[in-house]
C-alpha cells in the first residue's frame, strides 16, 4: 500500500514540477512584452490573456502537488496538539464531507465547461484573440489530479487511524533553516579560529 501512496505522490510531484515551468514562461513572456512595449513601442494585445492562462495553469496544476506535500493552509491552532489518530479522524471527516464533493463537482463541471468551449472553438476577447479551449481543459485535468491525490490522503488517514502514526511521504526540498545555517557558519568560524596562531 505504501508503494502505491508514494507512486501517487510521485505523479503529483511530477505534475507540479511540470506546471512550475509556467513560472519561467511567464517571466520570459512578461520580460519580452515589457521590452517590446517600451523599447520597440510594439505592444501585443494577446500577451495579457496568455499571462492569465499561464498563471491559471500553474495555480490549478499545483494543487495536487501542494496536497501531496501537506502544504495547504489549515487552521491548525488546535490541530497541532492532537494525537496522530485524532488528526487523521478530523482529516478523514473533512475529506469526505468537503473535499470529495467539491473536487468531484469541479472535475465534472470543468469537463462540461471544457467540452462546450471546444465545441465553439472559444477564443479570448481581444484584438489578437487566443484559443481559450485548451486552457479550459486544465480544469478537469487538475480536478482528476486532486481526486487521485485526495484518495491517497484518505488512505493515509485510514492507515493512521489503524497504526497510530502517519505513513511516510515522498521527501521534498527542505526550506532553509536559518538557525542551522548560522550554526554551520559559526562552526566554520571556530574551526578556522582554532587553526590560527
Amino acid at each position: 500500500m505504501q508503494k502505491l501512496l508514494l507512486a501517487v505522490d510521485a505523479l503529483s510531484t511530477w505534475l507540479g514540477k511540470v506546471a512550475a515551468w509556467a513560472v519561467v514562461l511567464l517571466t520570459l513572456l512578461i520580460s519580452w512584452e515589457v521590452f517590446s512595449r517600451y523599447a520597440l513601442n510594439r505592444p501585443h494585445a494577446w500577451v495579457f490573456d496568455a499571462q492569465i492562462m499561464l498563471y491559471g495553469t500553474l495555480f490549478m496544476l499545483a494543487g495536487a502537488y501542494t496536497l501531496c506535500k501537506n502544504g495547504h493552509v489549515r487552521g491548525d491552532v488546535l490541530y497541532g496538539f492532537f494525537s496522530p489518530r485524532t488528526q487523521a479522524a478530523v482529516d478523514l471527516v473533512l475529506y469526505i464531507v468537503f473535499f470529495l464533493p467539491g473536487i468531484v463537482a469541479l472535475t465534472w463541471a470543468g469537463w462540461t465547461y471544457a467540452q462546450e468551449s471546444l465545441a465553439i472553438r472559444e477564443q479570448t476577447f481581444s484584438a489578437e484573440p487566443l484559443p481559450l479551449y485548451p486552457f479550459k481543459f486544465v480544469i478537469p485535468v487538475a480536478g482528476l489530479a486532486l481526486l487521485l491525490q485526495g484518495a491517497a490522503e484518505i488512505v493515509r488517514c485510514v492507515l493512521c487511524l489503524r497504526d497510530g502514526q502517519w505513513p511516510s511521504r515522498e521527501p521534498d526540498v527542505e526550506e532553509v533553516d536559518v538557525d542551522k545555517l548560522k550554526e554551520m557558519v559559526h562552526a566554520d568560524d571556530t574551526a578556522s579560529e582554532g587553526g590560527r596562531p
